[in-house]
């Protein structure tokens, strides 16, 4: 027990080290920026001072959404995943995992559960042992049934991208002129010289690489799909379907952001949903058989119209 502790304290530890050096180099620009540009090389109060105010707004958005992202405690499966006393002891005992499976699908049947394994099984996770709700998957570094960028902080890790993005695209937008000044020498060597040489690439570089996660991101939340969907398609009963939870893209943003459009560039929690159900589209279900499976389970049925030849029903579960 105690050298599993330790190997725990060990790698949470180590989970650290990549936010310290962000830490470190956010602090660095900081300081470059103010001190080296600003105070010791811009010779014009009115060019300082507006510098100041625009780095400013953007340095507080980014580092706001940045804490919001790492410091949000990752959601996890509720108690009704679980299995009931039971059922669990019956799981337990059972060896056969053909009748496991259908203890499995007899307390699915009362779950918001969709998707399915590759092999059309229920997904159950053993370790944590609770049915695992549609998109959820286990964190080997958290060790339980979450996602640390997931519903939960998904927002905020988006804004992250788009704030580091402008964060480092104001940096370099005005550091330019003087990383030219100092490289072709029409300004003296000092101390602020090494400063503003690195802080100009370290910022281009930054933007160019937290831009393409961005785009790619924005690529994702208009398809309604998660990084992992985007690698394996989720299965539902039906087979895969890559757009199984595709809606359109006006409410595939919505599912992320929420509908109150106030609250779109702040990192505050305004998601549609509770993370344990999602508006999934079934392929190929009668919607007066699906509606009767739903009220069966306290649930309502709504749904959305959709441009595609192929009859689809959406699905929106309400408790």
């Amino acid at each position: 027990m105690a050298p599993s502790h330790t190997m725990r304290c060990c790698k949470k530890g180590l989970n650290w080290i990549p936010v310290l050096f962000i830490n470190l180099v956010i602090g660095w620009s900081y300081y470059a920026y103010i001190v080296e540009l600003c105070v010791y090389t811009i010779p014009d109060n009115a060019e300082r001072i507006s510098y100041l105010v625009v780095f400013h707004i953007f340095f507080f958005m980014f580092t706001w959404s940045y804490w919001k992202t790492i410091c949000s405690r990752p959601e996890g499966p509720s108690k009704a995943f679980c299995l009931p006393k039971a059922e669990k002891e019956l799981y337990e005992k059972e060896e056969r995992a053909e009748i496991q499976q259908e203890i499995l699908k007899k307390v699915a049947m009362n779950l918001p559960v969709y998707t399915r394994t590759p092999g059309g099984a229920i997904r159950y996770c053993d370790h944590c042992q609770v049915v695992k709700p549609d998109r959820c998957h286990h964190c080997s570094t958290c060790e339980r049934v979450n996602n640390c960028v997931g519903f939960s902080n998904y927002k905020y890790f988006v804004l992250f991208l788009a704030y580091a993005t402008l964060y480092s695209a104001v940096i370099s937008a005005t550091v330019i002129q003087y990383f030219i000044k100092f490289w072709t020498k029409r300004l003296p060597d000092n101390h602020a010289k090494f400063h503003i040489l690195f802080l100009f690439i370290v910022a281009v570089m930054f933007c160019i690489s937290t831009l393409s996660l961005f785009i790619y991101h924005l690529w994702l939340v208009g398809k309604n799909r998660t990084t992992i969907e985007a690698f394996r398609a989720p299965v539902f009963s039906s087979g895969p379907d890559k757009n199984g939870f595709y809606l359109d893209f006006s409410q595939n943003f919505t599912e992320v952001f929420g509908d109150q459009k106030t609250r779109w560039v702040f990192p505050i929690f305004s998601s549609l949903g509770d993370g344990h159900s999602f508006v999934t589209r079934l392929v190929h279900i009668d919607p007066e058989q699906a509606n009767a499976v739903l009220q069966q389970n306290g649930k309502r049925l709504v749904l959305f119209s959709t441009q595609e030849s192929k009859p689809r029903v959406f699905l929106k579960i309400f408790f």
